[in-house]
């Protein structure tokens, strides 16, 4: 069967002054937390900044692993999603049998593309898409950038997943999802790094110097911090080394029930089970600063870890305009 064509002028968006003012967005960034909490409270901050009732067509761009599937319930608290990259939340999609007609359907549908592709062309899941949004309903569609040129239009807002977060807002000319998408899987690759390097830092905190897990954590460039209430007698350099030499171990990571991993045989707690390199050898050139880093006004001392290399991460692509 061929391919439909979409009819644009179907789609009715409302507008208003607030969605005008949004279009001087081009994309903002914020580190990917890690960890499920986190991740939650990051897509409450980000819906709240940035959604509007108007947006219909949402898109979501990630790799596997990075936590997509957590940023939309933060996002959208109590939207069934239709299928993870867990394989948990099975079932089929209702968009697909979206009637206007009917009184009781949803507002807002979520649609995994990858899943769907093994069930369905493009032109099908493009024409569910248009069918919901022209009707005022709200489409959340996961892997976005797989049904981009099938639909011939682009998405009001999109959330990227790497080593940070990208919300864009794009007009004719961009941002497109195949920018975004080369940004977020350049990148993911050092929050993985980043995220197995801080458990191992924090195991060897407590296996050798009994602190207990886990202190406050936050986010770095192609790192990670680990914050203190007051200055650790710890040896850095000692520290470092003992990580090292997990990573040289080359040790197996693996999901060990629910929110643990495991490495080595040894189990440690982790809400961000699925955010991990899958040896620790694949950790790139990681070190520890050889100080701690005090904060005046929180009066913590902060102990960075440092993964990979310097690099673009390509961010300069996200808003360039194409050639006509």
């Amino acid at each position: 069967m061929a391919q439909k064509k979409t009819d644009l002028s179907l789609i009715q968006v409302p507008g208003g002054s607030a969605s005008q003012h949004s279009e001087t967005l081009i994309y903002s960034t914020y580190y990917a937390p890690r960890g499920r909490q986190r991740l939650y409270l990051l897509g409450a901050e980000l819906a709240h900044r940035y959604l509007l009732p108007s947006d219909l067509l949402v898109g979501i761009i990630g790799a596997e692993g990075s936590g997509k599937s957590t940023l939309i319930r933060g996002l959208f608290p109590g939207l069934e999603l239709t299928n993870d990259d867990d394989g948990v939340n099975v079932r089929p999609a209702q968009l697909y049998g979206f009637s206007a007609d009917d009184y009781f359907a949803p507002h807002t549908f979520h649609i995994d593309v990858r899943y769907e592709k093994a069930f369905r062309q493009n032109w099908q899941i493009a024409e569910a898409i248009t069918a919901a949004v022209s009707h005022g309903r709200r489409v959340v569609v996961e892997h976005f950038d797989l049904i981009h040129e099938a639909l011939g239009y682009n998405a009001q807002i999109i959330f990227g997943i790497g080593e940070e977060v990208i919300v864009a807002r794009p007009s004719v000319f961009g941002p497109f999802p195949d920018a975004i998408k080369a940004v977020v899987d350049r990148t993911v690759r050092y929050r993985f790094m980043a995220h197995t390097a801080e458990d191992l830092t924090s195991f060897v905190l407590q296996r050798d110097y009994n602190y207990r897990i886990p202190v406050h954590h936050s986010d770095v460039k192609h790192g990670f911090v680990i914050s203190f209430q007051e200055k650790p007698s710890i040896d850095l350099a000692h520290l470092e080394a003992r990580v090292l030499e997990l990573i040289a171990a080359d040790l197996p990571v693996e999901i060990a029930g629910e929110d643990r991993i495991s490495f080595g045989g040894n189990l440690i707690p982790c809400t961000g089970t699925r955010t991990h390199v899958k040896h620790t050898g694949q950790i790139e050139r990681f070190h520890l600063l050889k100080e701690f880093h005090y904060h005046p006004i929180t009066r913590e001392y902060m102990l960075v870890g440092i993964v990979g290399s310097p690099g673009s991460a390509g961010y300069e692509e996200i808003s360039s305009v194409p050639e006509l």
